[in-house]
């Protein structure tokens, strides 16, 4: 009787494969664990068992796997369920949710291995330059991989050398699979076991009188090992002995010194759990019954706090609740940055069973902490993450928290799945039958009208800690301030008064310009050309402190111009700011103060966020420039006040989610502003200071706000009303783009009759020198979801069926805002 498993690949492929297997292979396999198995002509992938059975495949005779590479599943039947409701809800593929949610160590990769053919002879005279070169460095190697050929041929397509060669007959390729995880190994050194006896010792320090600085490695070593009783790290033995590397390696080569090697995890917290979690207050206690009764109630409750209201504190005194009982906690946020300020608090009250999963890490740190995970460890109880965390191998997920749940950043928009990790960390939360609390100042509409339906719990602080006034905010007309010569540079005299107030007090300020670069236009003051991005309908943005022109879509840059490409005048001028402009402009009107900046240009490296967070918590910056970066829930106590460069580049924006998003923008920023006793002050500039929203900010009314708001949803059949699905269709080809847009579109229209908006370009219409269209399909409150889903997929398959259309490339994307 023949065995079968069906495998997930880590492609973007609909459906399962098939592959045989022996039954004793069959008897050790399980869902879950990872095969080596040949897929197409010579590839190798890693796949990851999805079932076992004894069904063969009807259209394709099954191939038999390589190899079995692990001993026990690495993924649970949990996560397998949550990976098929993704894959589903979102319309991609498991193969993509795989890709996405198993660290790169797991996914083992083929490389290919170039030989020579040593059954053939093959005359130099008979090969071209580039294949001669290929095979001459195959007379001193036995083999060589890809980036061998890349290399020697300095060039990056190398496979119409291979594929010549092959031609010829004279090399041959094999596929090589290679373990990507390296764990990380420390050295350690001892003292040879045949000196223990004191005479051979006695013998040996005489022996290295004539070499001091190794006589001292070896005190050094003695005085160690009596103060810790622990094993010697190379590393510290030469920090204490100031001796180099090079001395202890000659020591071991000497065999006085035995090394050994021991395997430790990446990550490591080395402190204790040295504080006690605080007394909450009123409001705080209040706010913790109310959100246990609630779930008692609703499986999610919304906790709606003001701005340093303590919110952090409430979610604290839950965790503990929770880890007494054992189980495991996942706190999600928004934001890499505001992590490297969180680990900290949270490690004072619970010591080494944090852990931080997020893009910054290695995959090699991200590796471990699955495994950690995985095996239900101590020091994994409290996952702290970014999106990516929501696919840990939990095994008793007791709470999950969702701090800042108004955020964009859990949107995932490239690559699949386009999943938004707030509702898919929901649905995890449910498949284990445990609580899920939303956090947020300024809730989405959409959680706030699931409140409103009755679906989830609401529980509200409304006082701030210590009971500290909500920031004074004033909105300044710089239009009107304009006309009076009243500006300097892009600040009004309102805001260089105020920061001069703060800055003689000793208090620091956030300049927020959600823009990075210097300015994003430059303009040419005799013709009016703009430079603009060669792949991308957009101007080129200016970055001073590398003279550079950038493009903030494709990354394409070139150095800035000296004239003008159109007309070749020398005359430019840049129109609009950046975050680089105004930090030049604060340190120009405030020379003896630090003025910094905290953007994507200055967090790129790990350790980015935290150097610019701890220089500023540390007062060795007093004006901190930033964009919605700063907005992201980080807590700062002597910020006394907060500038709002232009809140107007942020209410024009064609979306209709654009005055919520300025509504919750601004509200953040401002509540970085007076956390401690002193009350804050926030100037708003604006170009229309009797905008609405911009009243509502200053009031603080989300009431009001959110009625309004939801009035033009109801009004525009927008979400959380009506369902959303955009597709985009993207080509190099502006008129494939034209036609397959209009036929997609007809196709929908024939089945959903109305609801359905576009095909419409979008305001930058090609990126990356593909066209883009996008088509918008409403869902209204009464119609499937479900069967929504399966005719556009119907349709879509039909489009792809289609020759002309097979090279356009379509993304679904549900729920896109």
């Amino acid at each position: 009787m023949p065995y079968f498993i069906d495998v997930i690949l880590p492609i973007p492929l609909e459906r399962l494969f098939t592959y045989s297997i022996t039954q004793a292979e069959s008897e050790f396999l399980k869902a879950g664990m990872r095969v080596a198995v040949p897929f197409g002509k010579s590839k190798i992938y890693t796949a990851l068992v999805f079932e076992v059975h004894q069904q063969q495949p009807i259209a394709y005779e099954a191939k038999e796997i390589h190899q079995i590479l692990d001993d026990a599943p690495i993924i649970t039947q949990t996560q397998l369920t949550h990976w098929q409701w993704i894959a589903e809800y979102y319309l991609c593929t498991l193969g993509d949710v795989l890709r996405a949610a198993l660290p790169n160590s797991f996914l083992l990769e083929s490389e290919t291995i170039i030989t020579k053919n040593n059954d053939k002879i093959i005359n130099d005279t008979d090969l071209k330059d580039e294949e001669f070169l290929v095979y001459e460095a195959l007379h001193h190697q036995s083999s060589l991989k890809l980036q061998d050929l890349i290399n020697i041929l300095d060039k990056k397509n190398v496979f119409p050398v291979i594929n010549s060669l092959l031609d010829k007959d004279a090399i041959v390729l094999q596929e090589e699979v290679y373990e990507k995880y390296k764990p990380k190994l420390v050295r350690y050194v001892k003292l040879n076991s045949q000196y223990s006896e004191s005479e051979k010792l006695q013998h040996l320090l005489e022996e290295l009188s004539r070499a001091p600085k190794q006589r001292d490695v070896i005190m050094t070593l003695f005085s160690i090992s009596a103060q810790t009783k622990k094993p010697v790290k190379v590393s510290d033995l030469s920090d204490a002995s100031e001796a180099s590397s090079a001395i202890i390696k000659i020591l071991i080569d000497k065999e006085i010194l035995e090394e050994y090697h021991f395997q430790e995890d990446r990550v490591v917290y080395t402190g204790e759990a040295n504080e006690a979690s605080k007394t909450l207050n009123s409001h705080q206690e209040k706010a913790l019954e109310e959100i246990q009764q609630s779930f008692e109630k609703f499986n999610i409750t919304l906790l709606h706090g003001v701005t340093s209201s303590g919110k952090t504190e409430v979610y604290v005194k839950l965790i503990e609740e929770v880890i007494a009982k054992g189980k495991q906690v996942l706190y999600l946020l928004p934001e890499i940055a505001l992590t490297s300020q969180l680990v900290s608090r949270l490690e004072t009250y619970f010591g080494g069973k944090v852990s931080v999963y997020h893009s910054k890490y290695s995959s090699h740190e991200r590796f471990e902490l699955w495994n950690n995970v995985m095996q239900n460890q101590p020091k994994a109880q409290i996952v702290l993450g970014a999106r990516s965390s929501i696919f840990l191998p939990f095994h008793d997920l007791g709470l999950v928290i969702v701090d800042e749940e108004h955020e964009t950043s859990f949107k995932q928009f490239d690559p699949a799945p386009r999943y938004h990790a707030r509702d898919a960390a929901i649905v995890l939360a449910s498949l284990f039958k445990s609580k899920t609390l939303l956090g947020s100042a300024t809730p989405s509409l959409e959680s706030y009208y699931n409140v409103k339906q009755g679906k989830y719990g609401l529980v509200e602080i409304t006082h701030r800690f210590n009971d500290v006034l909500m920031p004074d905010i004033e909105l300044v007309d710089i239009q009107d301030k304009q006309k009076r010569k009243r500006m300097t540079g892009h600040f009004s005299d309102r805001l260089i008064e105020e920061m001069t107030e703060a800055l003689r007090m000793g208090h620091q300020i956030i300049l927020f310009q959600n823009r990075r670069g210097f300015s994003p236009i430059v303009e040419c003051t005799t013709c009016g050309h703009a430079p603009q991005c060669p792949n991308c309908d957009v101007s080129l943005t200016f970055h001073q402190y590398k003279n550079q022109l950038r493009c903030h879509y494709c990354g394409y840059y070139t150095a800035m111009l000296k004239n003008c490409m159109a007309c070749g005048s020398v005359e430019l001028d840049n129109k609009g700011f950046g975050t680089e402009q105004v930090q030049e402009e604060a340190q120009e009107l405030f020379p003896e103060h630090k003025v910094g900046r905290m953007d994507l240009d200055t967090t790129r490296g790990k350790f980015g966020y935290d150097k610019i967070i701890t220089a500023f918590e540390q007062k060795e910056i007093d004006i901190l420039v930033g964009t919605q970066m700063l907005t992201k829930g980080l807590d700062f106590r002597n910020v006394k006040l907060v500038g709002i460069m232009n809140a107007d580049n942020m209410l024009n924006f064609p979306d209709f989610r654009a005055l919520e998003r300025s509504f919750q923008l601004m509200l953040q920023v401002a509540g970085r502003a007076g956390r401690t006793d002193e009350r804050g002050k926030v100037l708003i500039q604006t170009y229309n200071p009797h905008h609405r929203i911009l009243h509502q900010v200053s009031t603080n009314n989300y009431a009001e706000m959110y009625m309004e708001q939801m009035d033009e949803r109801h009004n525009f059949k927008y979400p959380p009303v009506y369902r959303l699905i955009k597709i985009t269709l993207k080509h190099k080809d502006f008129n494939k783009v034209n036609i397959g847009a209009e036929w997609y579109a007809t196709g929908l229209r024939q089945v959903f009759k109305s609801h359905i908006l576009g095909p419409e370009f979008p305001p930058i219409s090609r990126i990356r020198n593909q066209f883009h269209k996008n088509i918008l399909v409403k869902i209204p409150p009464q119609q499937s979801l479900s069967k929504t889903k399966k005719a556009i997929v119907k349709i879509n398959n039909s489009f792809l069926g289609i020759k002309e259309f097979r090279s356009v490339r379509v993304i679904l994307n549900v729920d896109n805002f």
